[in-house]
């Protein structure tokens, strides 16, 4: 073994040791995390205009801060984005991490000289628990490929301003930095094809040990390998053993990945934000990420079902139950309070605490009264496929079909891109009506009443995704397709691109 991955084991266990400590009150962690930051809140222009200075609880934050999202909170946003200090944090953030908004454009969120920490040791935390986990560390000896967005930056406001994976490669530590790919000049090319066949050019004669990314776009990336060399992204990189991944749930795309590589990988999930690194998964095999509650965050979760209600219950992690749907809302060291930070989890165990993420509070599918949650369309997507082995997909999104004609009943409209398209489509179909159906009651319910008819299933000709994206300037990087929509907006581009 190399110096690397022989110094990174007995760091691995001292980490792996700090973390157990505040494991073995949980609670209380979360407590005197929230003291914190309500000491340093109430210094700022939002603690003075709420009070910060009175709270002491997770119910005097209740009360004095309501939950908003990040259209709620833009006046203060905008005052950070402008240059002033004191708004939301004591000071200026160190960078605005800019991020895709749904209803009002780019979102700048602060990183503030208390926060960036978590971004950065929560991935360098993952992966030391892998090697303390299974006793692998060799991959720290070989070349390691994140696949992120631009590391270039601009400043706004007076404060350096970019993607938040292009920030965080700005802190990757100097003994990785001679391992990392692709290089810099590769790395800042806007244009995501073309840094696509660059990262392809860098990385072919290189070792390669780790690949990091969001899935879909790792698998653009492993395409054009097998396109490139003819052989699977295994035998080209044989000592290419760990895959790292976050930002959208792997299962759609596992089938597809590792036939690609053509042999199995280790992988680790992480739980990333622009808004604060939340969890990862700690213990190889258990799909369950570990909450990180030590790390400048303070938690609350709202039942998803009552998410939309006036006044909500808020919950800490004291009161949450297991696999049950929440909410997921913030208060941290960024400078956000009350943030609804938009992802839904699952707790699947609790002291420890682990979520698996489930979706988006407001990407649903509900225009019948179904409310259909991603989670449920993945695990259906995911068992239709375990039926019909020879199927292969590559993206699907899903949407309603509301009908003009009274005679004609409404549906779900599945639109799918095949790798590897269903011997028997009909069939297909009719499996993922059974498996919707017996995960949603109120989908079952109006199939029987027959206010719905048995779902649609439109397939995609290859590439129809990546078009969309690309017509939307959302090609790479960071980007996600929503699982669910509530009109007909995507699924109309879609169509008009494919």
């Amino acid at each position: 073994m190399g110096l690397k991955s022989t110094l990174s084991q007995p760091l691995a266990a001292y980490i792996v040791r700090q973390y157990a400590q505040w494991q073995q009150d949980p609670i209380g962690t979360q407590q005197r995390v929230l003291r914190g930051l309500l000491a340093q809140g109430a210094r700022t222009a939002f603690g003075q205009d709420h009070c910060l200075h009175n709270a002491r609880t997770a119910q005097d934050l209740a009360w004095q801060v309501p939950v908003r999202d990040y259209e709620a909170l833009k006046p203060y946003f905008e005052r950070v984005k402008a240059g002033e200090a004191n708004v939301l944090w004591p000071g200026k953030p160190l960078y605005l991490a800019k991020t895709s908004g749904t209803t009002s454009g780019a979102k700048y969120i602060p990183l503030t000289r208390d926060s960036i920490p978590n971004h950065i040791n929560g991935a360098r935390d993952a992966l030391l628990h892998y090697v303390h986990r299974t006793g692998k560390s060799r991959f720290l000896d070989g070349k390691l490929m994140f696949l992120s967005g631009s590391p270039e930056l601009e400043t706004v406001g007076g404060i350096h301003t970019g993607r938040l994976s292009g920030i965080v490669n700005h802190h990757v530590p100097a003994y990785l930095r001679r391992n990392q790919l692709p290089s810099y000049a590769t790395n800042v090319i806007e244009d995501w094809e073309q840094k696509l066949d660059r990262i392809v050019d860098e990385t072919l004669p290189q070792p390669m040990t780790l690949i990091s990314g969001i899935p879909p776009w790792v698998q653009m990336y492993f395409d054009r390998i097998v396109q490139r060399t003819g052989r699977p992204v295994g035998e080209v990189f044989p000592q290419f053993d760990l895959f790292v991944y976050g930002g959208v749930n792997f299962e759609p795309y596992r089938k597809k990945l590792l036939e690609t590589i053509g042999r199995p990988v280790d992988s680790v999930e992480l739980f990333p934000a622009s808004e604060g690194f939340l969890a990862f998964q700690d213990e190889p095999g258990n799909p369950g990420l570990l909450l990180l509650l030590d790390a400048g965050i303070f938690y609350e979760f709202i039942p998803a079902e009552r998410f939309f209600e006036k006044n909500p219950p808020r919950l800490t992690l004291a009161d949450v139950e297991l696999d049950r749907q929440y909410a997921v809302v913030l208060s941290s060291n960024a400078g956000l309070w009350g943030y609804s930070l938009g992802d839904t989890v699952r707790f699947v165990s609790r002291y420890p605490f682990r979520v698996v993420v489930t979706g988006r509070i407001k990407h649903f599918l509900s225009a019948f009264g179904e409310h259909v949650i991603g989670e449920e369309v993945e695990q259906t997507l995911r068992e239709a496929m375990r039926q019909h082995p020879e199927v292969e997909v590559v993206e699907f999104t899903v949407a309603p079909q509301v009908s003009d004609d009274p005679t004609v009943p409404s549906r779900h409209q599945w639109l799918v891109e095949f790798a590897r398209p269903p011997h028997d489509a009909a069939a297909f179909a009719a499996a993922l009506d059974a498996g919707l159906r017996q995960r949603n009651t109120y989908y079952d319910d109006l199939l029987r009443g027959h206010i719905l008819a048995p779902l649609q299933l439109t397939p995609l000709p290859a590439g129809a995704f990546q078009r969309y994206m690309k017509s939307q300037g959302k090609l790479g990087g960071q980007n996600k397709v929503p699982r669910l929509s509530n009109d007909r907006v995507l699924a109309e581009g879609l169509v008009g691109v494919g």
